[in-house]
């Protein structure tokens, strides 16, 4: 259950929130003091390292060797002076508070992500030769370089949502969920609201299927927390469907603090021939007048979907719920937020057991915090949880009732001759998924995707660059607060594929079997009926082609961040800013 204390300031920087600061005692006058006088000096330290970074840079172009510059070099060769200093201050004034050890704890866990640079070697060598095999090597100066050959082609089939260009913001849509079948697709917005699309019939080898709106309710509605004076937002965080056992279809939806189980069923027929009330459903104003009985009967209707709650899980989180995962025993399910990890029994809503908790009994001594949870598909006892350090934790509820001390923790070691100013942001896992055979362990930071086998802890098996061209724009990304933007990923049925989003309305698909990776663009002048996707390339250097789009050009307020699966079919739903977009495999 919750217990004291707000991490939520700690993870959204920049932004005045609407909860209380903790109350921390007073610290002596000469040891703040000592604190002060340490930060400027680090302050004035780093400012003269970036000097004479931009001086070395400087000369070393003016040389006849050019030798390329290094990421971080590039980053600050960018800005200007006046930019590079105020970033630097930034970054240190706000370490500089009446109490320093809260604000350094503070700043710990808004960038407490390690880094990653570039693939592993056996990553590479697999890389090189599945182009080698194909007659091709991909060129380092541009990304996206999936061309179609032997790759999965895709189709435009479905957009939901309206084309307009001002879009509300309840309308956003926050998270995307196929079901067990892929039969129905839910899609979760910023205003509470659940639309579940129905697949209706095969059209024809070529004509595919088509989701239509099957039901649509309103799960959240805003709420205000008066013992702690906090807004609580209707926005759904995570739908998760579970397995399907009758004619009824039942899922869980959450918003920041409450989580519910809302049950879908269908109504064809009608009972009519009551006796004491009559066609419309009133009772009869005099009963004594019925002088015969008949028996009701179910008759034909237009078929209706209603969607009612059926249980309500609240006032068991402190911090905000950000994951939910349904266990594959079908009885219990998970709940996960900054701190905590609770484990619930879907017929049990006042009782929950807390399994995880990464709280410290000082709050300045809070370095990391939990970012996804997920339960293995097939062994109900076995978790894995990810934090903001960049680690997965694999815990197993039958060593102990507390899983406080994981049995497995994945983590990658990095060189810390790489490190830079961003290296602990950009490494933060926003999103871990189990494959479906359960050997493997995806995971997406804000640059790359990761695949981990179980048995091996110490790195990742596969790593497959996303947008490696944005590294040079991290310090615009920071102040724009796109870095800390969490993307979804998601497999395919048959986990040999990947599916993950990025800026510009790009997806990006990749086949593990070949290292192959396709770019691909979901916009409004994709619309046509049946059209194929062409693959998209983003240039980084040299000479832009007629198809490429420069790296300067992309638009960061158009993100994909939510994407799903069929588990079946080849069928992708991907979510823009308020529209839906679904694809399907192209039958040549």
């Amino acid at each position: 259950m919750g217990r004291g204390g707000n991490v939520d300031q700690l993870i959204r920087p920049r932004r005045r929130q609407k909860e209380p600061h903790l109350q921390l005692e007073e610290e002596p006058l000469l040891i703040r003091f000592l604190h002060t006088f340490r930060e400027i000096l680090k302050f004035v330290l780093f400012s003269y390292t970036v000097l004479f970074g931009a001086l070395l840079l400087a000369r070393s172009r003016k040389g006849r060797v050019q030798s390329p510059p290094s990421p971080l070099g590039t980053a600050l060769a960018s800005l200007s002076r006046t930019q590079v200093l105020r970033l630097a201050c930034i970054h240190q004034i706000n370490n500089i508070q009446a109490h320093p050890a809260a604000a350094r704890s503070k700043a710990r866990v808004q960038r407490s992500r390690l880094t990653h640079h570039g693939r592993h070697e056996e990553s590479e060598q697999r890389a090189r030769k599945g182009a080698s095999k194909l007659g091709s090597i991909p060129d380092a100066n541009w990304a996206g370089d999936g061309d179609g050959d032997g790759d999965i082609l895709w189709r435009f089939s479905q957009v939901k949502g309206a084309m307009d260009d001002d879009v509300a913001e309840a309308d956003i849509i926050s998270t995307v969920e196929f079901n067990h079948t892929g039969e129905l697709l839910a899609t979760g917005d910023k205003g509470g609201r659940v639309v579940i699309f129905q697949q209706q019939g095969q059209n024809g080898p070529r004509g595919g299927a088509e989701y239509n709106v099957y039901s649509t309710f309103q799960s959240h509605e805003p709420e205000f927390d008066y013992l702690k004076s906090l807004e609580i937002e209707e926005k759904i965080n995570k739908i998760r469907w579970l397995p399907q056992s009758n004619a009824a279809h039942f899922l869980l939806s959450t918003n920041d603090k409450c989580i519910k189980l809302w049950k879908i069923t269908e109504r064809d027929k009608r009972p009519e021939g009551y006796n004491l009330k009559d066609e419309d459903g009133h009772y009869r104003e005099d009963p004594g007048r019925i002088t015969a009985l008949q028996v009701p009967v179910f008759k034909p209707a237009d078929l209706m979907v209603e969607a009612s709650p059926r249980r309500v899980f609240a006032n068991a989180h402190t911090y905000h719920v950000n994951s939910i995962s349904v266990n594959s025993d079908g009885e219990t399910y998970l709940s996960t937020d900054d701190l905590r990890i609770n484990l619930w029994n879907l017929e049990i809503t006042d009782c929950s057991f807390n399994i995880v908790d990464i709280k410290p009994p000082n709050m300045e001594e809070l370095t990391e915090v939990i970012t996804a949870s997920e339960f293995h598909p097939e062994h109900c006892n076995t978790f894995v949880y990810s934090s903001s350090k960049g680690t997965l934790r694999l815990c197993d509820m039958r060593a102990a009732a507390l899983c406080d001390q994981h049995a497995k923790m994945f983590e990658e070691t990095n060189d810390p001759n790489s490190r830079s100013f961003f290296s602990e942001i950009i490494s933060s896992i926003s999103d871990v998924k189990f494959s479906h055979s359960g050997r493997y362990l995806m995971t997406r930071d804000y640059l790359s995707v990761k695949i981990w086998d179980l048995n091996m802890e110490n790195r990742p098996l596969e790593t497959y660059q996303v947008h490696e061209y944005l590294r040079s724009k991290l310090c615009s990304l920071y102040e724009n607060d796109c870095i800390f933007d969490k993307f979804e990923c998601c497999w395919n049925g048959t986990d040999s594929v990947v599916m993950t989003g990025s800026y510009n309305n790009f997806f990006r698909t990749i086949d593990r079997a070949r290292c192959l990776d396709l770019t691909l663009e979901a916009s409004r002048e994709n619309c046509k009926p049946h059209s194929v996707l062409k693959p998209r390339r983003v240039c980084t250097g040299g000479k832009r082609q007629k198809d490429e789009i420069s790296v300067d050009s992309l638009d960061f307020d158009r993100k994909i961040l939510h994407t799903a699966w069929h588990p079946l079919d080849n069928i992708i739903a991907v979510a823009t800013t308020n529209n839906l977009y679904i694809y399907q495999e192209h039958v040549k």
